[in-house]
This record gives C-alpha cells, structure tokens and sequence, in this order.
C-alpha cells in the first residue's frame, strides 16, 4: 500500500513522507522512479551487517532495524527509513503503533512539517512502543512470580494432573515471554545504532533543533536496554524456578514409587516362600496356620510404612 503525506499529495513526487505499507514491486519501481532513489526490497532490508543497514551517500540515509511482532505477526518484521532533506520513505511489513500516531500528526499539521520531524517523531513513536510493551511484559512477570511461587509451591494436597498442566502452560508463557523479549532487544539494538548514525550524517542539513531529540532517544533505549536485561534475567530466574518445582513433582512420585516397591518386596517374600510345596512346613499343619500367614503379609506392610513415617520419609 502507498500512502502520501501530507494527504493533497497526489504524486511522490509532492510528497514529504511516502510510507510503504506491505509493498509490491510495482509500488516500489514506482517510488523510486519518482524520487530518483534505490527503494530497497524486503531481502536487503533483512541483510544483518552494519554496513547495509547503516548507509549514508549523497546526501541520502537509508537505514533498516528489525521491529518486535505486531498484531498477528509470529516474528519480527524490517522496517527501513530512506531520509534526504526533500522527502522521507519508510519500508514496513507490519501494522504499526508508531506509524499509526505519526500519520494523525501529519494530517492534523500538513503544512511546516518536515521529513526529519517525521523521521524522529517515527523514531521516538518505536521507542515509547517498546518501553510499553517492556512495562507489560514486566507487569506479566511479576504476576507470574507470584503465581509460581504462591500456587507451586505452597500447595499441600494436589491432583498431579491438574499441576503437571498448570506447570506446562507456565513454561509455554515463560518460554513465549522470553521471545518477545528477544525481539525487542534486537529492535533496541537496532534503533541504538540508527539514532547515532542519522545525527551524525544528516547534520548537515537536519535542522539542530532535532540532536537534543536524538540524544534523548539514546538515553532512553539505553535505559530500555538495561531494563530489558533485567527482565531477560527475571524470565531466565522464573523458568529455572519452573523446572525446579517440576523435578520437586517428579521426585515426589518417584518416591511415592519407590516406597511401594519396598513395601512390596517382604509380603512378595512371606507369599513366595508359603507357597513352595515342602512336606515338612510346619504351619501347613496349624489351626492358625493360614492367618498366621496373613498377618505376616500385613505386618510386613505396616512395618515399613511405620519407619518411613518415622524418619520423615513420606
């Protein structure tokens, strides 16, 4: 999709920010022949060195960062900013909350907009979209911290079913919660070299009241970095914490397991050996003789459980 704005603007030409939507070749063949510059494709967009998503010539910047999944999207998705001082084009493949704001900002002031006020305002939008999805995100760990802790590990009497569920969806949530935060450390780190890099070669004709802008956004994605970090530690401490309380469950019925077959092996033993056919058993011959028998089975089973109880074992 091509939108053009200011929005009167009927030719890219006329245009100060050109925004690519999901583009098709012809869209792109298009802008490019109308602007006299290279609109890159989604491959090259995608390219990890510096060195193709950081370029400066002739007065052209063309910068690419990957962005974090919006809406429906399964993974991150590039974005690329192509800026001279005439006209800014952006390259996306996802809905965008930042994109979404800057474009009511340019329809409510059409005129005396710039493309480098676009350019930050789009910067700044992507920053504050990722701190909030940061505040969410530890929002969501915290609850789960709680949760792990308070229904895990506090609970006496519980169905072994319902916990082995419940601690499957936790580790799916925890596992789902670390990816997004892959994604948005790999965005910040993106938007960290792209703030730099434009200040320094677009200073020549972007006007100066926008570096104190740009050094802002570096404070602020360094600050994000950190707290990023903090909760990439957080998630690594509530899976490992996840995973303890699961071997806890395992060696509970290991033991559970264990315990039966120990007090199993002396009535099997008492059974075994009343059951061989020697002539010369004497307690064939008793009165008693078969209920001595069993209540050498169940004293044989009392016992054992008496001394695991005993010694805390069970």
């Amino acid at each position: 999709m091509l939108n053009l704005f200011p929005s009167d603007a009927r030719e890219p030409a006329e245009a100060i920010w050109i925004d690519l939507s999901n583009p098709t070749a012809e869209e792109i063949g298009k802008v490019a022949a109308a602007l006299h510059v290279d609109i890159p494709a989604r491959g090259e967009l995608e390219e990890i060195e510096s060195s193709s998503r950081l370029q400066f010539e002739d007065g052209v910047l063309q910068v690419s960062t990957p962005v974090s999944a919006h809406g429906d999207e399964e993974g991150p998705t590039p974005v690329g900013f192509v800026l001279t001082e005439k006209f800014l084009v952006t390259i996306r493949y996802t809905e965008m909350h930042a994109f979404e704001a800057t474009a009511h900002l340019c329809n409510k002031k059409a005129h005396g907009l710039t493309p480098s006020e676009v350019f930050v305002s789009l910067i700044e939008g992507m920053v504050d979209y990722g701190a909030d999805m940061l505040e969410q995100i530890g929002t969501h760990l915290n609850d789960m911290s709680r949760e792990a802790f308070r229904r895990y590990g506090r609970q006496g009497k519980r169905s072994i079913k319902r916990q082995t569920r419940l601690l499957r969806e936790a580790l799916v949530d925890i596992g789902d919660t670390g990816d997004r935060l892959s994604q948005i450390r790999e965005s910040l780190l993106g938007l960290q070299r792209i703030a730099p890099f434009a200040c320094e070669k677009a200073q020549v004709w972007m006007p100066p009241e926008f570096v104190p802008r740009f050094k802002t956004i570096e404070r602020d994605i360094n600050s994000l970095a950190d707290f990023e970090v903090h909760l990439s530690n957080k998630a690594q401490f509530l899976l490992d914490a996840i995973l303890g309380f699961i071997n806890t469950e395992q060696n509970d019925i290991f033991k559970v397991l264990t315990i039966a077959s120990v007090i199993g092996i002396p009535p099997t033993f008492i059974a075994s050996m009343y059951g061989m056919n020697f002539h010369d058993m004497p307690e064939y011959t008793w009165h008693f003789g078969y209920e001595w028998g069993l209540f050498l089975i169940v004293l044989s089973i009392i016992l054992p459980v008496v001394w695991f109880k005993w010694r805390g074992w069970w």
